[in-house]
């Protein structure tokens, strides 16, 4: 394929400018209402509605300003620090850490020039003012754009406040990162046509969207298809000079093009891009078991699983006693599981089935005929007692796990612990779950629970495994707690 002309733009898909546009209108105005409730609010609580004027020391020391004049021009600078690292742009919200985190490095960049500022001019601004209007107002920011993802996170199930994708590359490539795309529709991504590179036309079957054979039609497709993004796979024919021509004919404002590495299940935070010899090269780092970060994690399972056995201790006893009464058998369930490097240890859970359940499991699977598959699930189980079944529906069950975090054989978050039969059955990409110790919850507890197959499972653990974070931890922590207190249909 010869390389492109400078011909005239790609045309715009109709309303691409308008959700954008709106959905940015929208966060400026939910930002503001935030700072000034924020801002004014600590003045109010911390100064008072009669406020001193700010002091000011040196050759200032004659100027009078009033609280509320500062409380208005830190809300201006916050606005458009806000503006400034780009927190609004239709790239990063609604999914994933990166608006948060844009949020949190505009904030605190914000305030250490206010800093800076009041220590050149010797401003003596009330420290409680600041130091609480700093957090306050990341925390109602982080809500705020919450709120917005849950919102943005229905609209896109129904193909609303998307970009509109025209993928290119081979069939394999494309198909790959369409189903992607469409498991994740809360990134705002949906496929509207695709166009094959190597394949005549008629020679594949072909999905629901439109498909072009020729890379020379990429404009005609991207016009008929109203596509906005353009998303190359893969394809030896579009040469690196065919890309960058094909850039120019963009409109940098409105449309985007994104090249997509070969590279799956490898989150964001390991991968580096670094220019060089004008080559933007992709640095992915190699995955790491050991040092500071898993003392950090460990510490973290320490404090979290001391903390929760003291505080739901009154809840323990009593779902001790509700078991002991409800059931013959004792209370506790202790079952030999595969932890860290393949050791064997005893994980505690509350007994939520019938006693001597473990004889039946063979069974029952060779009758529903799974007993040669890794996960070992019972569909509508027959050993499961009535009061087992709300226990393991809120994963009340599970609770006695904090002292198996405590004592070091789990974490608070890590892949599914499983039983040897199980690891039995393991291939070698399945075998790296245990490089990890097992977690309480996971990304399978908070992505599908009951629900998923054994490929969704292996897929979710070994993607934590290989781009576990302390952050992640966290929010994995946070998601559990939702889908105990509001399990959905996929708890059982």
């Amino acid at each position: 394929m010869e390389a492109l002309s400078l011909g005239k733009r790609v045309p715009l898909a109709g309303g691409v400018r308008d959700w954008r546009q709106w959905l940015s209108r929208g966060l400026v105005f939910t930002d503001l209402l935030v700072l000034v409730w924020v801002i004014f609010g600590v003045q109010i609580a911390w100064l008072g509605f009669d406020s001193d004027n700010v002091s000011f020391q040196g050759a200032l020391d004659s100027l009078a300003v009033n609280y509320s004049t500062v409380s208005l021009v830190l809300i201006v600078a916050w606005m458009a620090m806000l503006a400034i690292y780009d927190t609004r742009d239709a790239r990063v919200i609604g999914a994933g850490p990166t608006e948060y985190r844009l949020i949190a490095d505009a904030s605190l960049r914000m305030f250490g020039l206010v800093a800076i500022v009041s220590f050149l001019f010797q401003i003596n601004l009330a420290r409680g003012y600041i130091l609480i209007a700093f957090p306050s107002g990341v925390a109602v920011l982080w809500l705020s754009r919450w709120l917005w993802r849950q919102w943005l996170g229905v609209k896109r199930q129904t193909g609303e406040f998307c970009s509109r994708v025209l993928l290119v590359g081979t069939p394999t490539s494309v198909r790959h990162l369409r189903i992607e795309l469409a498991r994740h529709p809360e990134e705002g991504y949906h496929v509207v046509g695709e166009c094959w590179s190597g394949v005549a036309s008629g020679s594949v079957q072909e999905p629901s969207v439109p498909v072009y054979f020729d890379l020379d039609s990429i404009d005609q497709a991207m016009a008929e298809t109203r596509a906005d993004t353009l998303v190359i796979t893969s394809a030896e024919e579009l040469t690196p000079e065919t890309v960058r021509r094909l850039s120019w004919k963009l409109d940098g404002d409105r449309q985007q093009l994104i090249v997509g590495a070969s590279l799956t299940d490898v989150a964001g935070p390991r991968i580096h891009t670094r220019p060089v010899a004008s080559l933007p090269l992709i640095h992915v780092e190699v995955p790491r078991y050991e040092g500071p970060r898993h003392l950090g994690k460990r510490a973290l399972d320490i404090v979290g699983s001391a903390a929760l056995i003291m505080l739901l201790a009154p809840l323990l006893v009593v779902l001790a006693l509700v078991v002991k009464l409800t059931s013959a058998g004792p209370v506790i369930y202790r079952q030999e599981r595969v932890g860290l490097n393949g050791k064997s240890f005893m994980m505690y859970k509350f007994r939520s089935m019938r006693v001597n359940a473990d004889a039946e499991l063979a069974q029952l699977l060779t009758t529903q005929g799974k007993g040669d598959r890794p996960l070992f699930k019972v569909d509508d189980d027959p050993r499961i007692t009535p009061v087992g079944r709300f226990l393991r529906k809120h994963s009340l069950d599970e609770f006695p796990q904090l002292f198996n975090v405590l004592f070091g054989t789990m974490s608070l978050v890590g892949p599914r612990p499983q039983r040897h039969g199980e690891v039995a059955l393991y291939d070698e990409a399945a075998r790296r779950r245990l490089l990890l110790k097992p977690g309480m919850s996971g990304l399978w507890q908070v992505g599908g629970r009951s629900t998923l197959s054994w490929e969704d499972s292996i897929r979710l653990d070994l993607f934590y495994v290989e781009n576990w974070s302390l952050t992640g931890d966290l929010i994995v922590l946070w998601r559990t707690i939702r889908a105990v207190l509001a399990p959905g249909k996929e708890a059982k």
